[in-house]
C-alpha cells in the first residue's frame, strides 16, 4: 500500500481564497500602520514654546560693511519689499521658558575676561515698545557681571510689559524697576524714570564701576570687552554732553533761577555716570534742591544732567570754565540731525522721524568707525539689515578684542 502524498496544486476556489487573505491582510495592515501613527503622534506632547525668535536676512555683512554696491542694493530692495517684522508674542512664548530662551539666545555661551568680570557696567533702560529691539539691546551689551534695570512706561502695552517681565523672569541680572512713571516727552517724568533706575541700582549687590542710561532704539557701537577697556581710560571721569545754553534753551528754564546759584548748562538726556557721581548725587541737598527745581521746566533730562557735572566738588566733575563737550566730543551717543548732514557727517541712509536719521545698512561703516559707544536711532521696521549687521560685526569685535586662554564661560 502507498503512502498517501499530498499534492502542492490548488484548485481555482483556493487560490482566490488565499488571495482575498492576503488583500484583507495587507489592508488591516497600512491601517494598523497609519493609526498608529496617529496614536504615536498625538503621545507626544506638543512642544511647550514657539522657539522663533527674529527673522534673519540672507545678507553679506562683511559686504554691508565693505559698502560692496551689489549687496547694499539688496538691503534696499530688502528694505523695501521684504521686511519680516517682529513677532513679540514669539518673545512671550519663549521667555515662558526660561532655560530654552537663554539657550537659543545665546545666555548660556557668554564667555567674558577677567578684566570683564571685575568691572560690571549698569545699565537704565528707560523703554516703552518693540520688545524684541530691547531684548537684542540687552543681548548686545550683555555680559553676566553687568547689571540691568528696565523702566518700561506705564502707558505701554499689555504685551510689552509682559515682554520686559519675561526678560526680568529669565536673566538673573535683569530687573525691573521699583517705581514706574506714566512718561511725559519732555516732561520731568521722562528724568524720573532714570532716576528711579540709578535708586534701584545703588541698591543691587552689584557693585558697578559706571551706570550707562538707553532707550529702545539705541544700540551699541562696541562690545562689551571693548567698552570695559574704554571706561576704565575715564579714570572716575563722567561722559557725557554739556554746554553753555543757547539764547533758545535758556527759554526752557528762565522763568525763576535755579536754586544756589548754580550755572546752567545744556546736553541731552544721555549719559555716561560714575558710581562714585551717582552715590554722591543721590545723598547731596543741592542736587535734591535743583531736581526739586527742574519739575517746573522743560525737559529737564536735557539740562539737569549737563549741569549737575558742572556742580564744584563732583566726582568728575567738569569744571565750569571747561570748553563746551559737544555730542560729537562726547561717546555717548551718535546722532544724526538732519539740519547737520552733509556738514558735521554723510546724509542719512534710512529715514528721519523727527529730524533725527533711523541709521540704514549703509551706515554701518560709518557708524563703527566713528568713535562713540553707542548709536540712536534703529527701528528693524525701517532697515533690520543695520541691526542684523551691527549684532554680527560686534561678535567679530568682540572674539578679535578677547583672547582665548583667559576667558571664562558662565552657563545658564
Amino acid at each position: 500500500m502507498k503512502p498517501k502524498v499530498f499534492s502542492l496544486q490548488m484548485g481555482e476556489g483556493q487560490k482566490i481564497s488565499c488571495f482575498l487573505s492576503l488583500l484583507i491582510f495587507c489592508a488591516l495592515h497600512l491601517i494598523y500602520i497609519k493609526y498608529s501613527d496617529i496614536t504615536e503622534r498625538l503621545s507626544v506632547p506638543a512642544p511647550l514654546v514657539d522657539i522663533r525668535t527674529v527673522h534673519k536676512y540672507k545678507i553679506d555683512c562683511s559686504a554691508i560693511y565693505n559698502m560692496i554696491p551689489e549687496e547694499v542694493g539688496k538691503s534696499l530692495i530688502i528694505r523695501q519689499k521684504h521686511i519680516v517684522k517682529d513677532n513679540d508674542e514669539n518673545l512671550l512664548k519663549l521667555t515662558s521658558n526660561c532655560s530654552l530662551y537663554r539657550k537659543v539666545r545665546g545666555y548660556d555661551d557668554v564667555c567674558i575676561l577677567d578684566e570683564e568680570k571685575d568691572f560690571p557696567i549698569a545699565y537704565s533702560l528707560v523703554v516703552h515698545k518693540h520688545p524684541w529691539m530691547v531684548e537684542r539691546l540687552i543681548r548686545a551689551t550683555y555680559s553676566p557681571s553687568n547689571i540691568y534695570c528696565i523702566h518700561y512706561d506705564l502707558k505701554s502695552s499689555a504685551q510689552f510689559k509682559a515682554a520686559m517681565e519675561g526678560l526680568a523672569h529669565c536673566l538673573p541680572n535683569v530687573f525691573i524697576a521699583s517705581k514706574l512713571e506714566n512718561v511725559i516727552y519732555a516732561g520731568f517724568t521722562r528724568l524720573k524714570a532714570d532716576l528711579n533706575c540709578l535708586s534701584d541700582l545703588l541698591q543691587s549687590e552689584v557693585k558697578w564701576k559706571y551706570v550707562i542710561n538707553l532707550c529702545g532704539q539705541d544700540f551699541p557701537l562696541r562690545p562689551n570687552v571693548e567698552l570695559v577697556s574704554e571706561l576704565k581710560t575715564l579714570n572716575g571721569a563722567n561722559m557725557l554732553e554739556t554746554c553753555q545754553p543757547t539764547v533758545h534753551k535758556r527759554g526752557r528754564f528762565s522763568k525763576t533761577p535755579p536754586p544756589h546759584n548754580i550755572e546752567m548748562f545744556t546736553g541731552s538726556a544721555y549719559f555716561v555716570l560714575s558710581r562714585d557721581f551717582v552715590v554722591f548725587m543721590n545723598s547731596s541737598a543741592v542736587v535734591k534742591d535743583f531736581l526739586a527745581w527742574t519739575k517746573g521746566t522743560y525737559s529737564p533730562d536735557e539740562h539737569f544732567w549737563a549741569t549737575i557735572v558742572r556742580l564744584p566738588g563732583v566726582p568728575g566733575e567738569v569744571p565750569r570754565s571747561h570748553p563746551d563737550i559737544t555730542d560729537l566730543m562726547s561717546k555717548t551717543r551718535l546722532v544724526k540731525w538732519s539740519y547737520l548732514e552733509g556738514s558735521l557727517y554723510p546724509y542719512c541712509t534710512g529715514v528721519h522721524v523727527r529730524a533725527v536719521c533711523n541709521y540704514g545698512a549703509a551706515e554701518i561703516h560709518w557708524l563703527l568707525s566713528h568713535g562713540h559707544w553707542f548709536a540712536n536711532k534703529f527701528d528693524t521696521n525701517v532697515d533690520p539689515i543695520a541691526v542684523q549687521c551691527l549684532e554680527e560685526k560686534l561678535e567679530e569685535r568682540k572674539i578679535l578684542f578677547q583672547s582665548e586662554d583667559s576667558l571664562e564661560c558662565f552657563n545658564g
